[in-house]
């Protein structure tokens, strides 16, 4: 049996023992479900759903999808009519993007500033007192989320690729953040809550993602920095490579957290066997669900639940950018969960939302998810924890962020050195 196998399969056999902790999720709400390999379901047929799938081209692999509609699910039968306005520029490499209460927006650059963005779209002056980052490859400043309470305590959340001695790692750090009434301010009180560990000299697969639960508990999405020396940590609970973490304001992990308490795993892990996670959301249910990406084919949607393992880099419907097929060559493994969807071409996930506006009824509680591959959006359509349909919404861009407004419209944040935030609305009727 591999390193990689034994350690999987340890989890598991954590989980076997009925520890509460496995039996319930956070709160002790959520009971530890049946499915772990993936067992057979009939997936629902949707309202409106088309003939044809999203995707059309070849795909990578000759894998095969374990469970109805895992892969490929139709798209709507009529696609979803946009207009599409630009309604700020001229970002350096945007990352990620939130809206203040009162309606404008605040964003971060990956080479390290963060600025607020007025309605008129009027971009302002960097923020001062960021900590230093590591902007190399896939690092920067990354995703930014305001505190639960911000109205009152004005507390922002960020998370970055912190330059460290012999490397580097994902970093999650809190501030106030104080305006001088100009478009402008500072970060004061700037406090790093959280270091994935441990330190790796990389730059790819930092993550990340940043949610807050109804319960004001953070999650914290992170990668497995890409590399095959450091990919198989993704399956050790020693390590803090390949996760999903669980974390309160402070830093500090919940004492419901699955490993609380144990002396063999880091005590923040939710969830393990993570690739490269750059997407995350809340359900309507408040349930946490993320997109990662895989290799050459195999970026996965899943709902993350304590204590589960989701494979990486055991089981996987992606094989090696050269081609070559990784590892054993498995797209299911004992021990580890299913994907509730996968991408074969990928479309590169980037930020994602769960659309809670009227503007679009077709897609009410449906993901929205940045496609950096796909140049556009993908929207979700899932009903019973099983996508039903998916539909493509072409931007003619690579996204990296995207947002539901307060006015219903999406907002979507272009790449590159002159990033974009764009507004997608309804078509306008036309008169007479």
């Amino acid at each position: 049996m591999t390193r990689i196998r034994s350690i999987a399969l340890a989890g598991l056999a954590t989980v076997a023992l009925g520890s509460p902790a496995f039996a319930q999720g956070a709160g002790g709400s959520e009971a530890r479900p049946s499915r772990v390999e993936g067992e057979a379901f009939s997936a629902p047929a949707a309202k409106g759903a088309g003939d044809s799938p999203a995707e059309t081209e070849a795909p990578n692999t000759r894998y095969k999808p374990l469970l109805p509609n895992q892969t490929r699910a139709p798209k709507p039968a009529e696609a979803t009519k946009i207009e599409v306005a630009t309604v700020a520029k001229g970002l350096a490499s945007p990352w990620a993007m939130e809206f203040l209460p009162d309606g404008r927006m605040i964003v971060t650059e990956k080479a390290g500033k963060i600025r607020i963005v007025a309605k008129d779209g009027t971009v302002g002056p960097a923020i001062a007192g960021v900590p230093k980052v590591d902007p190399r490859g896939q690092g920067g400043l990354l995703d930014i989320a305001l505190s639960p309470g911000f109205s009152a305590d004005r507390m922002v959340y960020f998370s970055y690729a912190e330059p460290r001695d012999k490397g580097n790692g994902t970093t999650v750090a809190k501030a106030k953040l104080t305006e001088d009434g100009k478009g402008g301010g500072k970060l004061e009180e700037v406090k790093v809550v959280f270091r994935q560990m441990p330190t790796y000299d990389g730059d790819k697969h930092f993550g990340s993602r940043l949610v807050f639960s109804g319960d004001g508990k953070l999650f914290v999405t992170v990668g497995e920095r890409s590399d095959k020396v450091t990919r198989v940590q993704a399956q050790d609970l020693a390590s803090g490579l390949g996760k999903v973490f669980r974390i309160d304001t402070d830093g500090n992990a919940p004492k419901d957290n699955p490993f609380a308490g144990s002396d063999k795993a880091k005590a923040e892990i939710w969830s393990y066997g993570h690739r490269n996670v750059q997407s995350a959301a809340l359900d309507a249910q408040g349930r946490l669900w993320t997109v990662e990406h895989g290799p050459r084919g195999g970026d996965e949607l899943n709902r993350p639940r304590p204590g589960l393992n989701y494979g990486w880099p055991v089981a996987t419907y992606g094989i090696e950018y050269s081609g070559e097929t990784l590892g054993d060559g498995v797209t299911q493994a004992a021990g580890t969960v299913q994907p509730v969807y996968y991408w074969d071409p990928v479309i590169g996930p980037s930020g994602m939302a769960l659309y809670t506006g009227d503007l679009f009824p077709a897609w009410k509680n449906d993901f929205l998810v940045g496609g950096l591959v796909s140049g556009g959006l993908v929207v979700l359509k899932v009903d019973g924890d099983k996508v039903v349909t998916e539909e493509r919404v072409p931007l003619d861009a690579r996204i990296r962020d995207v947002r539901v407004g307060p006015d219903g419209a999406v907002y979507a944040v272009t790449d590159g050195a002159d990033g974009k935030i764009l507004k997608l609305t309804p078509p306008k009727a036309k008169e007479g």
